[in-house]
C-alpha cells in the first residue's frame, strides 16, 4: 500500500495534470494567447505547485469565489476566447471531491 505521501503525491499530479489538459495548456500553447495571458497562467501553476492537494483545490474555489486577482483575470481570459476554471467547474467538483481527497 502507497504511504500518505505518496498518495498526495499522485493526487497532486492528477489535479495539475486536469489543470494543464483543461485550462493551462491551451493558453500556454496558443500562439493568439497574450504575453500578459500566458505570464498570469505560469504564475497561477507556480503558485498552484507551491500546494499539496488541498491547497491547490482551495485555491481553485478561491479563484471561482472571486479574489481581487482572479476576478479581472478570468474575465481576460474569457475576452481571448480561453476555458477558465469555471467553465470546467462541474468536472472539477465530481472528480475532485472529499471522498476523492480522503481516498
Amino acid at each position: 500500500m502507497q504511504n500518505h505521501n505518496g498518495r498526495m503525491a499522485e493526487k497532486k499530479r492528477e489535479l495539475l495534470a486536469f489543470l494543464h489538459s483543461q485550462v493551462f495548456d491551451p493558453i500556454l500553447n496558443s500562439s493568439d494567447a497574450s504575453e500578459s495571458l500566458k505570464r498570469g497562467v505560469r504564475l497561477t501553476i507556480m503558485r498552484m505547485n507551491e500546494r499539496d492537494p488541498v491547497g491547490i483545490i482551495s485555491y481553485y474555489w478561491s479563484a471561482i469565489i472571486g479574489t481581487e486577482r482572479s476576478t479581472p483575470f478570468a474575465g481576460q481570459m474569457r475576452a481571448e476566447g480561453f476555458t477558465r476554471f469555471e467553465e470546467v467547474i462541474d468536472e472539477f467538483r465530481i472528480r475532485f471531491n472529499d471522498d476523492w481527497i480522503r481516498s
